[in-house]
């Protein structure tokens, strides 16, 4: 389904355009802006085509009107057309532009360059010569383009050393409202411009630099629905803790990191001087589950992490400071992905922290201490990784030392006692790069009180839930309330309940005082007063407000259900007058629907269906809130979700075009997550990458999308076929998951899960050869089915166990685990067959005790194909209602990222899941529509439509389903009793070009109706 109109491609005339010393600055808002002025504008259409490097928030007379660009490889860099001929008038015109410069790579972001390419036409119809209304096109006039006639400026009111968000994200926010003219992107005199306004630098040509190639995007924009919260969840006065900071650690130890998203391990320390005015106690904490955390020493005293106080994953430690200074380093060793550290320290005398080196805070206060040792890791690569194998959390495993010769020096260091041992530390110590570090972190600060007091939430508070003029006010703490007069409870903390997940852009308007500050840190679960805080994530925002009344809406994207809010630093009232969500997803209507006569049902189907929406943004994304990735494999049963909710089959093609560019990262094998910088392998999800293909071709019909297609998955399969070990397995080094359980699913060894889906997506990858017209090389890979089928049953399956092992290892060992994952997988993909399958499928209700579990909803959306397959959909449904109803009893909104089924996913009993909202996990909104309204294509294109409803122990249902090329199948049946027998109703409404299939339940008298449109 297609909800935008084709149009041609641009032709360039602008030119790529940056400012600054900095070809690539980290964490840089730059803005742009050109007047143009336009004698007799009249209306009609006019056409910004736009893109940038990172990420760019387009003005128009100061107007937001466009983001972007899509991810996509820079090598083919996405670019969008933004109709604003609605903005522009006669005079003087604005167009402002505001780009992020990431200045290193994301889990969805491949290093380029920063700059900004962008190029206004007007658009007119072109006269009728020939008499023919249809031969008249278009008639396009450049305005203007990026040059170096525009002036740019960095934004001064953004803090560049904010802390990443996560190893996945960009950065958080800190912004200064009084450093930068509100109305910078608006028409304004020159005059007005800060000295900070120079001209553009010209630095590439369309096509040139790192962009080689700029590709219309094909996807329409998305949308922003404003969404208001519902209610107050709680309001306290709080006492901040004492001080916080933040340390980019991964790129601290191995600074060219920032061109990569890999796991970086390393060894080494961040060190520092706490000047104290007195002796006294002090509370170090590590508030975000930081990995590689290994302990902290101050004054030659060592604390081990693992001995540290507090629930996991936050770590305390109470030290004892003497007056004046103190040598403190924290021990790092371990793996990172780029999430950094937050940390603070809570005492109740004065102190500073200041720089061993120099006694000074400035540019940093921290020195880092190393690597003593360095690696970084790529899980499909050979190479050994030996800081791995170091557990210092109880392992009992040492370090390589051949690979790590520094091993007795850095253990000395923990044991310095003050700064004047540093002096035999000359070759291995310098300042911790002032860049990567923050001198406070706003997600500490909020996670961890030095005290706090509930107060009751007043009725005017909750003003700021309704969408009228009258402000909530949140008074200063501490007048009228002596108990907080004396402690010093000088902020004030609410939280604000959105009802239910979102992911956007969170947007505020306040009148406050000059220096005010606003905290906002956003976050998913909230029970009985318990606060699941985003340990893996800095969802936070600081805006520190100018005098009177201002809004502020921000550029970096966030999910989330609550928002807390501390305002820090008031003598006065501030009046919060909003706090909402600009709702971002694909613009897709509500086609699909379903109802039946079960209400828990309906509830699973309804998270199902929300979930799916707010994972769909310029991709499938996995979470809204932890990473915004997306993962290939997820992505397959998203789709297959999404067809039957939205029909947005544009945005599926969208995302599997963009998998193979991931080909130059991983030498053809795909990444799993892509455009990004981890060059990571999950071989499951190029498998499953190569079945959506071959099933959105079945969707739609587009044998010329097979054909596209075919040579990529072609490619890919040659270069997996080339791990087929002797005994006819696949044998191979990479991230061999499949299922967030104690499974063993080894990186270096023989899988068994992975090779059965191994078998299905060989088979899948000939039928899509055969659709793509290439019908004489799909015998091959049939045959490399049929023989890994083959092997698969003489060397993986246990007699005595009649089941199929997890694994085997490279030395030859099978895995102890035998597993429902393994089962499920050498059913769904053909790889069990005669007695075995059956003695699998009567596994699929009774599985021996000892089976691991299902533990994830993306295992369950396998498990439940496979129960279909078998024709046991009563199980499907008793299944949904254990698992899903598990979360409709936590008031879940969307669907959790996994069950709280294992320790091994979960920092503590109170964390149910990581990820409260997860598209991989939105199986029933498929399966439901597929089974029990039991529509489903028979034919590419659902050119015929099989109607075939299960209704399990269901009375009625009913719903519909969209189809790929416009319309949708509405189907309702219900079942009653007509003189003592069964009687199955069934309506069907579907278009009238489409063949229908009716197959009414077995063991029912029906009753049919169609109505053709």
């Amino acid at each position: 389904m297609m909800l935008h109109q084709e149009r041609p491609d641009t032709e360039w005339t602008a030119s790529w355009i940056w400012g600054g010393p900095e070809d690539w600055p980290r964490n840089e808002w730059r803005c742009f802006r050109r007047e143009v002025e336009l004698a007799a504008w009249q209306g009609g259409s006019a056409e910004l085509s736009i893109t940038a490097d990172a990420r760019y928030v387009l003005y128009v007379n100061g107007v937001l009107c466009g983001r972007g660009p899509a991810r996509s490889w820079p090598e083919q860099l996405s670019y969008h057309v933004h109709e604003v001929g609605h903005l522009l008038h006669s005079g003087r015109n604005t167009v402002a532009v505001l780009v992020i410069s990431f200045g290193t790579a994301t889990f969805a972001y491949v290093p380029g360059r920063g700059g900004l390419l962008a190029q206004l036409d007007t658009v007119e119809a072109a006269p009728d010569t020939a008499g023919d209304s249809d031969s008249g096109g278009e008639v396009r006039r450049f305005v203007l383009g990026t040059d170096a006639s525009w002036l740019t400026a960095a934004h001064g009111g953004y803090e560049r050393r904010a802390p990443r968000m996560s190893c996945q994200l960009g950065f958080a926010e800190r912004v200064d409202g009084q450093r930068w003219h509100p109305d910078w992107a608006g028409p304004l005199a020159e005059a007005e411009l800060d000295a900070a306004w120079e001209p553009a630098r010209v630095t590439a040509g369309p096509g040139e630099g790192p962009w080689t190639a700029l590709v219309p995007s094909s996807l329409p924009e998305l949308t922003e629905q404003e969404v208001w919260p519902v209610r107050v969840e709680s309001l306290k006065s709080v006492k901040p803790v004492s001080w916080t900071a933040f340390l980019d650690v991964r790129q601290a130890m191995e600074p060219g990191a920032a061109l990569h998203a890999n796991p970086v391990s390393f060894a080494g320390y961040a060190a520092f001087t706490i000047r104290a005015a007195s002796g006294c106690e002090a509370v170090f904490g590590f508030v975000n589950g930081f990995g590689p955390l290994r302990g902290l020493s101050v004054n030659g005293r060592y604390y081990s992490g693992q001995e540290m106080e507090g629930e996991q994953p936050e770590r305390y430690q109470r030290v004892l400071l003497r007056q004046g200074d103190n040598f403190a380093a924290i021990e790092l060793a371990g793996s990172d992905h780029g999430a950094g550290l937050h940390f603070g320290i809570d005492c109740p005398q004065p102190f500073e922290v200041v720089s061993p080196l120099t006694g000074r805070t400035e540019p940093s206060p921290f020195i880092l201490a190393g690597p003593f040792g360095l690696r970084t890791h790529i899980d499909h690569l050979a190479d050994a990784h030996p800081l791995q194998e170091y557990r210092g959390f109880g392992g009992g495993r040492e370090w390589d030392t051949a690979a790590f010769p520094d091993l007795g020096v850095y253990e000395g260091f923990r044991l310095l006692q003050d700064a004047s041992g540093l002096d035999a530390y000359t070759d291995y110590i310098r300042p911790f790069e002032a860049a990567l570090t923050s001198d406070c972190s706003v997600f500490a600060a909020c996670v961890w009180k030095s005290e706090e007091v509930p107060r009751p939430v007043p009725a005017q508070m909750h003003n700021v839930c309704i969408a009228n003029p009258v402000p909530a006010v949140i008074g200063p703490a501490r007048p009228g309330n002596p108990q907080q007069e004396a402690r010093l409870l000088t902020d004030t903390e609410l939280i604000l309940d959105f009802g239910r997940e979102w992911s956007g852009y969170l947007t505020f308007e306040v009148e406050a005082q000059a220096g005010a500050i606003i905290d906002c840190y956003g976050f998913e679960y909230y029970s009985k007063g318990w606060r699941q805080d985003t340990y893996g994530l800095d969802n936070t925002l600081r805006y520190i407000c100018r005098e009177g009344r201002q809004s502020y809406t921000s550029p970096v994207r966030r999910g989330l259900r609550y928002v807390m809010i501390t305002v820090r630093g008031a003598d006065r009232p501030v009046k919060l007058y909003s706090c909402r969500i600009l709702q971002s997803n694909y613009p897709a209507a509500d086609i699909g629907r379903f109802h039946c006569s079960d209400a828990l049902l309906n509830d699973i189907w309804e998270i199902s269906r929300h979930t799916t929406r707010v994972c769909m943004e310029d991709t499938f994304v996995d979470c809204p809130a932890y990473e915004q990735v997306f993962w290939v494999g997820d992505s397959r049963n998203a789709a297959l979700v999404n067809y039957y909710l939205f029909g947005a089959a544009d945005l599926v093609k969208r995302c599997l075009e963009l998998v193979p560019g991931s080909a130059r990262q991983t030498g053809g094998l795909y990444a799993d997550q892509v455009p990004g910088g981890w060059s990571s392998v999950i071989p499951n999800w190029t498998f499953f990458w190569v079945t959506a293909c071959l099933e959105y071709a079945r969707h739609t019909g587009d044998t010329r999308f097979a054909a596209g297609m075919w040579p990529k998955v072609r490619l890919t399969l040659d270069r997996y076929l080339e791990h087929i070990d002797s005994r006819g397995l696949l044998h191979i080094k990479a991230w061999n998951l499949l299922d967030w359980a104690p499974i063993e699913q080894p990186n270096d060894g023989i899988v068994t899960h992975q090779n059965a889906v191994l078998v299905r997506t060989l088979q899948d990858a000939a039928e899509l050869a055969a659709m793509g017209g290439a019908a004489g090389e799909s015998g091959r890979y049939r045959q490399a089915a049929t023989a890994l089928k083959e092997a698969v049953n003489r060397h993986l399956w246990s007699e005595e166990r009649q089941a199929y092992v997890d694994c085997i290892y490279p030395d030859g060992t099978a895995s102890v685990s035998y597993s429902m994952q393994t089962q499920v997988m050498a059913l769904l993909c053909g790889a069990a067959e005669g007695e075995r399958k059956e003695r699998l499928v009567r596994y699929l209700a009774g599985p021996p005790g000892d089976f691991v579990g299902i533990g994830s909803p993306f295992m369950a959306f396998f498990y439940y194909e496979t129960l279909a397959q078998a024709g046991n959909v009563q199980l499907m449904l008793d299944d949904m209602r254990t698992v899903y109803g598990q979360m409709i009893e936590h008031e879940a909104t969307a669907c959790w990222e996994m069950y709280p089924n294992f320790k091994e996913n979960r920092a503590n009993p109170q964390l149910l899941t990581r990820s409260h909202c997860h598209a991989w996990s939105a199986a029933p909104g498929y399966f439901l529509g597929a089974w029990v309204l039991g529509i489903r294509p028979a034919a590419p294109g659902w050119s015929r439509v099989l109607i075939s409803p299960q209704p399990g122990d269901l009375r009625w249902a009913k719903g519909a389903v969209p189809l790929p090329g416009g319309g949708r199948i509405d189907v309702e049946w219900s079942i009653a009793e007509e003189d003592g027998a069964p009687v199955f109703r069934l309506e069907v409404t579907a278009p009238h070009d489409i063949a229908l299939d009716i197959q009414p339940p077995d063991g029912f008298k029906p009753q049919v109706s169609v109505t053709v449109l």
